[in-house]
C-alpha cells in the first residue's frame, strides 16, 4: 500500500526517533509498504519518520530507483566510523521542490538490524553513504533544509509558507 509522504516543515519530521525493540509482523507490513512507496516515488531512501512513524527504521537501494537491485531495511543504524568529505546535491521526498549541498562523509561503517532482526555491520562508500546519511538525518529529526544557509532556508519556508495560505494543507 502507498503511504502518504509526510511533508517539511509537519513537525513529525522534526522529532528524534524510537528504537525498535523487535521486529513485529506489524513491522514487516511497514517495511512492505515503506519499500513500495519509495519506489513508487522514484526514491532511493525513505526513513519511517516520513511516512508517519516514529521510529528508527530505514529503507535504502543505491541502485533505484529504477533497478531496485540492493534494497536494504535497516532498524537503528548507527554510524561507528567515517572518514573523508565529499559534497554532493541532494533533494528528498519529504521537502519538494528543494535542493542543496550537503558535505557528508565519503565513507562510513554502519551498525544496524536487518528485517529479521539480525544483527549487520558493513561499510559504504559513494551515493551508499550519503543515503545512509541523509536517512539516519531524518531518524534524528533533522532534514535537507536544516543543511542549507539561512538565506536558502528562509526562501524556501517563505515559498512553503505562501502555498500553505492558499491550499490550506501540507501537500
Amino acid at each position: 500500500m502507498l503511504l502518504e509522504i509526510v511533508k517539511y516543515p509537519d513537525p513529525r519530521l522534526a522529532k528524534k526517533c524510537a528504537e525498535v525493540a523487535e521486529v513485529t509482523p506489524r513491522l514487516r507490513a511497514l517495511i512492505e509498504d515503506m519499500v513500495e512507496t519509495m519506489y513508487e516515488k522514484d526514491g532511493v531512501g525513505l526513513a519511517a519518520p516520513q511516512v508517519g512513524h516514529n521510529i528508527r527504521l530505514i529503507t535504502v537501494d543505491d541502485t533505484g530507483p529504477k533497478e531496485r537491485k540492493a534494497l536494504r531495511v535497516l532498524f537503528n543504524p548507527v554510524i561507528v566510523e567515517s572518514e573523508g568529505a565529499k559534497e554532493s546535491e541532494e533533494s528528498c521526498l519529504s521537502v519538494p521542490s528543494f535542493s542543496t549541498k550537503i558535505k557528508r562523509k565519503e565513507t562510513l561503517t554502519l551498525k544496524a538490524q536487518d528485517d529479521k532482526g539480525q544483527d549487520v555491520c558493513f561499510k559504504a562508500e559513494g551515493l551508499l553513504a550519503v543515503i545512509l546519511q541523509h536517512e539516519i538525518d531524518h531518524l534524528n529529526g533533522v532534514t535537507i533544509v536544516d543543511h542549507a544557509g539561512r538565506l536558502k532556508r528562509a526562501l524556501y519556508d517563505k515559498k512553503i509558507a505562501k502555498w500553505l495560505k492558499h491550499h490550506g494543507k501540507n501537500d
